[in-house]
This record gives structure tokens, C-alpha cells and sequence, in this order.
């Protein structure tokens, strides 16, 4: 009898079911309406071709010296070259490979470790939540940028040791932000009748929990691949990652040896630090837009286009109509 009342299509059970495939299209939809979301995952898509184009576009190694020292942007150098002799060009689109790389690996890496934190820290509580809690209070507490510098200067140089010190540093603001989250749907009737009917753990917490806090894990997402990127970019530029690897934290490092901002060689490292600034601004903009469409204070409502107004009749003339009568 109450397997029949559920299957019914009438049911509060059925209507959920039915409503969880609308709202994935409606999130969608409401995405790609967004101007914001188009306009950055436009940009995103750009460098990701470039990156991903690079050997087609500049075959070999994009380090070698293919002209004179410190030649300034024209037709067969567009964006000149370094005090090497090297096309920055060339540097610049296969920097995107490397770049690019560190921050989808440090973004998904860290955002799965405060999920799995996260979710466990809301879902079991007490000892388990305060032993998380400890932990994730510990590396929150830490100082980023000193912890950064000497993880990488003790480890052994390359992109793995980048990528291992980014998520390490990395994921506890994710996993405090998502447990947050997921104790307010901890406590929501549909979670405690999985409790009662006998739903394994993992089961609640990734086809129960998780689902609710799409937009969240969204944003979180996308903010780790921001810092990834950035934090790469940072510590390259100190001379602490693999100075043989083409990114654009190394463009800088090697513009910054090299005197570019002395002798004023604006096309060495206006390009590599611009090309961060665009990929974290798009990035920005597809964060903003998922708030704007998950949050009903930031959606813009339409007003209602106002009715006609009838203008009342002449009150003077209805007078002296009436009395010529």
C-alpha cells in the first residue's frame, strides 16, 4: 500500500522526483541566459583552445632563440621577443598549457578533498566533526604564503610538487565553506527519512546531500582553480617552481632576471600577467553568474509592464451635455 502511494504521480515523493530534472534545466538554461556566464566562459574557451593548439601554433620548443635580443612587437614577432631572443608569442600561448593545467588539477583536487571533509564533518558529527574541525582549523590558521615557500623550496622541483603544495594549502576555506552548508541540509526531513529507512552513509551524503549543494561546490570550484592559477603564478615568479617549464609565472620570473622593467620591455611580461588577470576575471565572471541564478535576492525581476492609464472624463463637459438635454 505504501509502495503504491508512492509511485503515484500525486505524491509529494513523485513531484520531487519529477521536479529534480527540471531544476538541473532550469539552472542550465538560466546559465546560458546569463550574460555574464557567456561572456566568461567565452574567454575560458579561447585560452583553452590556445593551450590546447600550441604545438599546432608554434611547433618545437617555444624556449629557443629565434631572433635578436629585445626586438619590439611587429609583423614577424607580434608580441616581440625576450632578451634572449626568444618569441614571447610563443611563450605566451604554451605558458596557457602549463598554467592552465595547475589550475583545473589544483581547483578539482582541492574542491573533492572539502567535499569529502565537508560532507563527513556534517554528516557523522561529533567525534568525527570535531576531529575534522581540528584539522581544518589548523591549516586555516597557517600562513598561506610561508607555508607555500617552504614546501617548494625543500621539495623537489616540477609541476607535481606545484600542484601537491597548492592543494595541501588549498582546500581547507573549501571544506569549511562546504560544511557549512551541508549541516544546514543535515537537518532537512528528506535526509532524516533516509536516516530511518536505512540508506547507507555514502549514499545520503553524495545522492542526498550533495545534490543540493551544487551551486556551492560550483563557486568553490571555481575560486580553487582562481587561486591555483594565481598561487602558481606567484611562487614561479619567486623562482621556487621548475624554471625550465614554460607557464606564465615563469615568463615573469625569467622578464623580472632579465630587466625587462628596467629597460622598459613592456611586450616581456605585459602579456603573461595579462593573460592571468583575463582567465581569473572570466573565472569571476561564471562565479558571479552562478549566484545570480541560484540566489533569488541577485536575480533580476522583471517589472510589470504598467497598465494604460484611462484618463477620467471631462466633468465640465458631461455637465453641459446633461442640462442641453
Amino acid at each position: 500500500m505504501a509502495t503504491a502511494i508512492l509511485q503515484q504521480p500525486g505524491t509529494t515523493a513523485g513531484k520531487t522526483a519529477a521536479a529534480k530534472p527540471k531544476t538541473s534545466r532550469s539552472f542550465l538554461r538560466g546559465l546560458l541566459a546569463n550574460r555574464k556566464a557567456l561572456a566568461g566562459m567565452a574567454v575560458l574557451a579561447v585560452f583553452i583552445v590556445l593551450a590546447l593548439l600550441a604545438p599546432v601554433l608554434f611547433p618545437g620548443d617555444p624556449s629557443r632563440i629565434t631572433a635578436m635580443a629585445s626586438l619590439e612587437p611587429d609583423a614577424e614577432h607580434l608580441l616581440g621577443t625576450t632578451a634572449k631572443g626568444q618569441d614571447v608569442l610563443a611563450l605566451t600561448v604554451h605558458g596557457a598549457r602549463s598554467s592552465l593545467l595547475v589550475g583545473l588539477t589544483v581547483g578539482f583536487a582541492s574542491t573533492f578533498i572539502g567535499i569529502l571533509v565537508g560532507l563527513a564533518s556534517a554528516y557523522f558529527g561529533r567525534f568525527i566533526d570535531e576531529a575534522l574541525s581540528l584539522v581544518t582549523n589548523v591549516f586555516l590558521l597557517l600562513p598561506g604564503l610561508p607555508l607555500l615557500v617552504i614546501l617548494a623550496a625543500f621539495l623537489p622541483p616540477g609541476l607535481g610538487t606545484v600542484i601537491l603544495v597548492l592543494v595541501v594549502t588549498g582546500w581547507a576555506g573549501s571544506a569549511r565553506v562546504l560544511r557549512s552548508q551541508a549541516l544546514s541540509i543535515r537537518s532537512k526531513d528528506f535526509v532524516a527519512a533516509a536516516v530511518v529507512s536505512g540508506e547507507r552513509a555514502g549514499r545520503i551524503m553524495f545522492r542526498e546531500i550533495l545534490p543540493n549543494m551544487a551551486s556551492i561546490v560550483m563557486g568553490t570550484l571555481l575560486a580553487c582553480v582562481i587561486y591555483g592559477i594565481g598561487a602558481q603564478a606567484g611562487l614561479e615568479f619567486l623562482g621556487l617552481g621548475d624554471v625550465s617549464t614554460v607557464s606564465w609565472g615563469n615568463n615573469l620570473f625569467w622578464a623580472g632576471n632579465e630587466g625587462a622593467l628596467l629597460t622598459g620591455s613592456w611586450w616581456v611580461f605585459v602579456p603573461s600577467g595579462a593573460c592571468i588577470a583575463l582567465v581569473a576575471f572570466a573565472l569571476a565572471l561564471i562565479n558571479y553568474a552562478v549566484d545570480e541564478v541560484t540566489n533569488p535576492r541577485l536575480r533580476k525581476i522583471k517589472a510589470p509592464a504598467a497598465a494604460p492609464v484611462q484618463s477620467a472624463p471631462d466633468t465640465r463637459a458631461t455637465i453641459e451635455r446633461s442640462a442641453a438635454q
